[in-house]
């Protein structure tokens, strides 16, 4: 196992906010998610088996229910520490509706991780993945006085494109903060002579937290995720989350210029976790009649061989 010494623990945080301040430019496009900070693998290869066990996760997301069309989002993941030491690998799949298009990854996520000092590790983290992408041109409302658009006559099924990225992690008991770019290949999902272009672009995220504890039975952790994609505005998401006897969890969040969210939930046993979220728009698309502001739940089990030597719940 490599040791490095603790200056450059410093240097990896450093560097991960000076990365940060480089990305006022850009903005998101991948799926959007309020319990971020228990969905890590979605965004994070170097995530991958970071838990010490093997972890199983599901989410689901309905965004701005009440509007027709809105964003639906549903992810599984599963990963955990393999074989040889400092080793992880992980499976995910992320399904993403928006009206008639739906979007669907497979990835598969690797990571090795080296011991930075006695309580720090920092992993390098690799993403493969499989997009497969349905446009249902049939379900548009198209306006036929003027002739229908041909390029709008046949639906997109399973249309196959491959990608890859990357991430870093840092995390010690109380402290964690990881970068990476889930896509690195910019995909062009149409043809340039087709008046339906889609191109995906790399989204930059970073993640960071902290667990302050308060007194025994309390526990604070603010935490942080900033996603950014070039061409649009730049989106920070802010929690404070606390936890009470490390079983409840209260929490509020604010997406930046965007939303308000509540959050809730439960650590039922060493095992298992439930978590709940509500969003609430603070543009004018909050105000409208047909939104009901967005919800979020997720669970997740972890698979501990031996609870002799765990001292708590993880609480990232």
């Amino acid at each position: 196992m490599i040791l490095i010494k603790k200056p450059f623990e410093k240097a990896i945080v450093s560097v991960l906010l000076l990365l940060l301040s480089t990305l006022s430019l850009w903005s998101q496009q991948d799926a959007q998610y309020t319990q971020y900070m228990y969905n890590t693998t979605s965004v994070n290869p170097g995530y991958a088996g970071s838990r010490g066990h093997m972890s199983v996760g599901l989410l689901h997301r309905s965004q701005w229910v009440g509007l027709d069309g809105a964003p639906k989002t549903q992810t599984f993941n599963i990963h955990s520490p393999i074989g040889y030491r400092g080793v992880g690998a992980g499976f995910s799949i992320v399904n993403d509706e928006i009206g008639p298009t739906s979007e669907t990854y497979f990835d598969a996520d690797f990571s090795y991780t080296i011991q930075t000092s006695r309580e720090a590790r920092l992993s390098f983290g690799i993403k493969a993945s499989a997009h497969m992408l349905d446009v249902r041109f049939s379900e548009l409302n198209q306006d036929s006085s003027s002739g229908v658009d041909p390029s709008l006559q046949d639906d997109i099924n399973n249309k196959f494109s491959p990608n890859i990225g990357a991430g870093v992690y840092y995390h010690t008991e109380k402290f964690y903060a990881g970068l990476s770019v889930p896509r690195l290949l910019e995909t062009k999902h149409f043809d340039e002579s087709s008046l339906a272009t889609a191109n995906e672009q790399m989204n930059f995220y970073l993640i960071t937290g902290y667990v302050f504890e308060i007194n025994p039975t309390l526990k604070f952790k603010p935490a942080l995720l900033t996603k950014a994609v070039e061409g649009a505005p730049l989106q920070v998401d802010l929690s404070a989350n606390f936890m009470f006897n490390d079983k409840l969890i209260l929490g509020a969040a604010y997406r930046w210029d965007a939303a308000l969210s509540a959050l809730v939930g439960f650590q039922f046993s060493e095992d298992l976790m439930m978590g709940l979220a509500y969003d609430k728009e603070t543009t004018d698309l909050g105000s409208a009649a047909f939104n009901d502001g967005s919800f979020e739940v997720m669970i997740r089990y972890d698979f501990i061989k031996s609870k002799n030597n765990l001292k708590s719940p993880r609480f990232f």
